[in-house]
């Protein structure tokens, strides 16, 4: 087990993770940070103008990966 922490990025607010979750693997961590970007979008559906979302994922050491919805300009 390894601990991963997921950092969540919304327009201009950040929140840091600062627990962490202990997973297996890396891919375990990717699982979850999709699994949390999808819900974030599900709960900003109505939202007119949804901010870009992020979630970096970092291990006590280094940054692992990040998962992203970036909105279109509307015309």
């Amino acid at each position: 087990m390894a601990l991963y922490f997921f950092d969540i990025q919304s327009g201009r607010e950040f929140f840091a993770d600062e627990e962490g979750l202990n997973l297996p693997d890396q891919k375990s961590a990717e699982i979850e940070a999709m699994q949390t970007l999808i819900e974030m979008i599900k709960d900003s559906i109505f939202v007119n103008e949804r901010p870009d979302m992020a979630i970096e994922v970092r291990s006590t050491t280094e940054r692992l990966f990040c998962v992203s919805v970036i909105n279109g300009t509307k015309h």
